[in-house]
């Protein structure tokens, strides 16, 4: 399981780094194959940036901590705090690459094809039944909800620009493994 002190780094590291984890989420677990990341300050996507209750979050929260809000009323959107580096911040977990509970996805999703279950963050959200209830849910404590190292804890990562934002648009902050098919669209990039 990927302790706290891994999340009290700079959000754009933590956003590569977790890249090739598994997310472990109950019965369900996924690669992570795409992620964003978001400065607390100077960052105007960052929900920090206009919103005084996201700052009063990281205020009481440490670095591992779930962010969950609702996006355009529609999808659940999950993120993990990172502070105590040189930055806070937030990293959108945005794709997975589906390894276990994967018909229990399938069911929540009501989708077959795997390579639909997880490929955004409303999807990812839905297949995982993660809600507005797992805000603040301490990632790395428990074993049920938490990110677990890969064995070699390498992998062959992407930078591209943030998707879905026109703020701060044109920053190079989004991450996906390489060559991946289980990432929400394409890159645009070739960082």
């Amino acid at each position: 399981m990927i302790r706290g002190s891994f999340f009290q780094r700079d959000p754009l590291t933590c956003a590569r780094e977790l890249i090739g984890t598994e997310l472990v989420w109950g019965e369900c677990a996924g690669i992570v194959v795409e992620t964003e990341a978001y400065l607390a300050e100077n960052d105007e996507a960052c929900h920090a940036f206009f919103r005084p209750s996201v700052r009063a979050f990281i205020q009481r929260n440490d670095g591992g901590a779930a962010y969950v809000y609702l996006n355009y009323g529609v999808h659940w959107m999950l993120n993990a705090l990172v502070k105590g580096g040189s930055a806070d911040g937030f990293v959108l977990i945005r794709a997975l690459e589906p390894t276990r509970g994967i018909e229990l996805m399938q069911q929540r999703r009501g989708v077959s094809d795997i390579r639909q279950l997880c490929s955004g963050p409303g999807k990812l959200t839905k297949a995982l039944e993660i809600t507005s209830a797992d805000d603040e849910r301490d990632l790395c404590e428990d074993a049920r909800h938490c990110f677990v190292q890969a064995s070699d804890g390498r992998a062959d990562v992407v930078a591209d620009l943030r998707i879905g934002i026109t703020r701060s648009a044109d920053l190079p902050w989004r991450f996906t493994l390489r060559g991946n098919r289980f990432i929400s669209r394409p890159v645009k990039l070739k960082i």
